[in-house]
């Protein structure tokens, strides 16, 4: 049996049939022929868009020529009352500005450094679910708690328990039932000058969580002026100055990048954990292998993480089959030719980590869960070449090393003490990210 995966829509349907299925879910708006397509075509009244599977061409877009391939502005339309001109949204020299600012301080070395941050979340989960041993839980509600609380206490060196830190992943709760991404921009051309026609419950939760953002951010600029601040993310972040300009962030462009690093460090973290969690119940022999591994979790040592190798495996296959953000959209700033196609200035260059995970002429058993495929030459391969949950190039993300620790060591902590068991077939969904329609359910049972 193979993990869940959405339906796919008729290979041919009207612009507004499109819109509606878009709507409600990314995923099942696209034709089947994805899986196998090199290069597809949508064209519209307003613009075309094609999606790229063939590796080279994810790589001329992504790695080699990353500068004519900027970001779309089209689908962070509905996202920017919340991101502002954060990093997540900009292009050119003012994005190559903030990741010279923000790039240090996810270096390899400061995963040490945060590591303790890490592992008292995962104790923390650990902790949560002993009160609801023998209930059936919403797993994506207790993995978005946990990778809140790893965002709180790596960046501001606060728990989740902190009134502001609690009050912000509520009220981002609040943002997400408003489908932010959904804007009228991201299919139709609109000028700059004219009103985004954001929802209100969209507007008034951005300006909420903006709020308490920067309230966090004056306390630390005071904190860091009067020598007391704690040697954390937020610290880091805020103390660098560009080498090129000697500018540091405003408070201003600091809630901007806080705002990114919320939505991308805690909604993908906490979208891949509940999906391993729910692949573990579905697959039990390797719950058990897993547990058994996690023993080794007796002491905060950051070298016990070489000893995950099974959870780091089952993380990275989950990734595979549940990309949290499925699909990336870059715009192409000159005409292109790929595979014999002309490729007009302006076009929508889609990369479907979703499609290309999945890809039936490059994977085996794409559909299939199997964790011991990266030790294959297949997977080897693949790895290289059609493997990319937090893009790949320049604009790679630069928390990608931060979840790959964060991942597979609340997964171990919570399946150490836990045993797990599958409810209801989850449906996946797509908005901000890869989500289940009606949640995850599982059954919390002590080892």
């Amino acid at each position: 049996m193979n993990p869940p995966k959405p339906p796919s829509r008729p290979d041919k349907v009207s612009l507004l049939q499109y819109a509606k299925l878009f709507r409600s879910d990314i995923l099942s708006a696209q034709p089947a022929r994805l899986y196998r397509a090199w290069m597809a075509e949508f064209r519209t009244p307003f613009f075309r868009s094609y999606l790229l599977n063939q590796p080279d061409l994810v790589q001329r877009v992504l790695k080699e020529r990353p500068d004519d391939f900027p970001k779309s502005t089209r689908v962070n339309e509905g996202l920017r009352p919340l991101l502002g001109n954060s990093v997540f949204v900009t292009n050119g020299e003012t994005w190559k500005r903030q990741r010279r600012i923000i790039d240090p301080a996810f270096e390899g070395g400061r995963l040490r450094e945060t590591f303790s941050a890490m592992w008292d979340a995962s104790e923390a989960a650990a902790a949560r679910l002993d009160g609801k041993v023998g209930e059936v839980v919403e797993v994506e509600a207790e993995a978005s708690h946990a990778a809140a609380d790893v965002i709180f206490r790596t960046l501001f060196s606060l728990p989740i328990e902190h009134h502001l830190a609690r009050g912000v992943f509520e009220e981002f709760r609040t943002y997400q039932r408003s489908q932010p991404i959904l804007n009228l921009a991201a299919l139709l051309p609109m000028p700059r000058w004219m009103p985004r026609l954001f929802s209100r419950d969209t507007k008034q939760s951005a300006a909420k969580i903006r709020g308490l953002i920067g309230q966090l951010t004056q306390t630390r600029q005071e904190e860091i002026l009067a020598g007391t601040a704690p040697d954390d993310l937020a610290t880091k972040i805020m103390t660098t100055a560009d080498p090129e300009t000697g500018e540091r962030f405003s408070t201003e462009e600091m809630v901007d990048q806080v705002a990114i690093f919320f939505l991308a460090g805690h909604e993908t973290s906490a979208s891949t954990l509940a999906w391993a969690l729910y692949l573990m119940a579905l697959y039990p022999e390797w719950q058990e292998k897993l547990a058994q591994e996690a023993q080794a979790l007796d002491a905060c040592d950051f070298a016990v993480m070489s000893k995950l190798r099974l959870s780091r495996d089952v993380f990275r296959e989950t990734l595979r089959l549940y990309p949290p953000v499925p699909m990336m959209v870059r715009e192409s700033s000159c005409p292109e030719q790929m595979r014999d196609r002309a490729v007009p200035k302006g076009s929508q260059m889609v990369i479907s980590p979703w499609h290309l995970h999945r890809h039936e002429r490059l994977w085996d058993n794409p559909d299939g869960f199997d964790p011991t495929r990266w030790h294959s030459e297949n997977g080897k391969a693949c790895q290289r070449e059609a493997f990319i949950p937090f893009s790949a190039g320049a604009r790679v993300c630069p928390g990608a090393g931060f979840a790959m620790i964060e991942g597979p060591l609340i997964l171990s902590r919570i399946l150490r003490d836990y045993r797990v068991t599958a409810g209801p077939v989850p449906i996946p969904v797509a908005h901000l990210t890869v989500r289940a329609k009606n949640g995850i359910r599982l059954r919390i049972a002590r080892r």
